[in-house]
């Protein structure tokens, strides 16, 4: 099949760890390798932020990044984008030009506008099945969020639309599904096919970054609130007070080295939570790190925790548990389903220090219970979320949704006829 993703804001040759750059620019990526790897030929069309940025990026045989201008060519944040999305879709459509892909696939709402946008003028003759995959739906945000939510008032009657528009949605875990439907849309063109884990990378075999104190705990992701990071650090003095003082939290994320992080105002913040809890000398701030070095980062942890608010879905437990490592994950969204309480981690209620504070110390005072559910967690990734396995139910998705565009033309030309 030929097959054009559409990822506005999230491109896969950004780095990783910057405010918004994260979990979908890996799903893009990986995604995008693993469709090509079994023989499609895959273009991944974002929007151009960097005037030294080619307009074509070939990746792989069968794999390039398209970079469309649509508004000024530098950083803009994902939620001012929207003005610019009939530029990207313009641009997307004159690439193609009378060779249009087999299916669009969209990645967040608002290239959910753009896929459709292009995929569907009258004056180009042609009709291309649109495939939407949203990685977070703006009612949950909201209703987390509240006022602290960003995105553009629009998103409230343009995101539906979207899923009401689009031939198929790929929704990454069950807690999505119950969304959709929730919001009307039909559960019938609604297939999961959830997130990956590059296992080529990401293993319990090799050496272990070494590590200060008697335990470490790690945290991995965007440094931003509803990411709950300050709910880790509540953790510690509780854990103290447990028996478990010589631990090192170790935060890996945020926008930059870990000397020009704390000009963020999100790590001053935690900093300043540690010192009055007393904590501060517990505490490493690392930074953005190299892809490749952050499997000997998780292998250095007892336990690796992941408390946000919520979470459309999360690829850190899935590399944890790749790398054996036992998961303590808040019981909101995708991580009810990745990470099996009691099996390959332990739930927590969300933003509740004091039950993260109980499941650490449950882990870090029994190394037979790490092993047994690191184990179990390397073995779950392994047959669950290989890359490979989540492109072949990508494909099954992209079927359906022109199976179901072409029994469309076939009903309607019955009925003119």
């Amino acid at each position: 099949m030929k097959i054009s993703m559409i990822s506005e804001h999230a491109s896969p040759l950004a780095a990783l760890g910057g405010v918004d750059a994260g979990g979908q620019n890996v799903h893009v990526a990986a995604l995008s390798e693993a469709l090509a790897k079994r023989g499609h030929r895959v273009t991944v069309y974002t929007r151009r932020d960097a005037t030294e940025l080619p307009s074509r990026v070939k990746v792989g045989r069968r794999l390039e990044v398209v970079h469309v201008e649509a508004g000024p060519a530098c950083h803009i944040p994902k939620d001012e984008l929207l003005p610019f999305i009939g530029e990207l879709a313009d641009g997307i459509a004159r690439d193609w030009g009378a060779r249009p892909p087999d299916v669009v696939h969209g990645h967040f709402w608002m290239s959910g506008l753009a896929a459709l946008d292009a995929a569907r003028r009258e004056d180009a003759g042609y009709c291309v099945p649109v495939v939407q995959t949203f990685h977070a739906l703006g009612t949950v945000k909201r209703r987390h969020q509240g006022l602290e939510d960003t995105s553009p008032p629009e998103r409230r009657w343009l995101e539906p639309g979207v899923a009401r528009s689009a031939d198929r949605i790929i929704a990454t875990c069950s807690d999505e599904v119950f969304e959709l439907k929730s919001m009307g849309i039909k559960t019938g063109k609604v297939s999961i096919a959830p997130c990956g884990v590059d296992l080529g990378l990401f293993s319990a075999e090799g050496s272990a970054d070494p590590k200060p104190r008697s335990y470490r705990i790690l945290s991995v992701g965007r440094l931003v609130p509803r990411k709950g990071v300050d709910l880790v650090i509540r953790a510690l003095p509780l854990l103290s007070d447990a028996g478990f003082g010589d631990v090192e939290l170790l935060i890996v994320g945020g926008g930059g080295d870990s000397r020009a992080l704390h000009t963020d105002p999100e790590v001053r913040r935690l900093l300043d939570l540690a010192a009055e809890l007393g904590v501060s000398d517990r505490i490493s701030l690392q930074g953005q790190v190299p892809r490749a070095a952050m499997p000997g980062i998780f292998r250095s942890a007892d336990a690796v925790v992941c408390a946000p608010w919520y979470e459309p879905f999360g690829i850190v437990p899935l590399e944890a548990m790749a790398c054996g490592v036992p998961v303590v994950a808040a019981a909101v969204g995708g991580l009810r389903d990745t990470v099996v309480d009691h099996n390959t981690g332990l739930h927590v209620p969300p933003r509740d220090p004091e039950a993260i504070a109980s499941a650490l110390a449950l882990l870090l005072g029994d190394s037979a219970l790490r092993a047994e559910l690191g184990a179990a967690g390397q073995q779950r990734a392994g047959s669950r979320y290989s890359w490979d396995r989540v492109a072949a139910e990508t494909e099954k998705a992209y079927q359906l949704a022109a199976a179901g565009m072409s029994a469309d033309r076939v009903s309607m030309e019955g009925a003119a006829l």
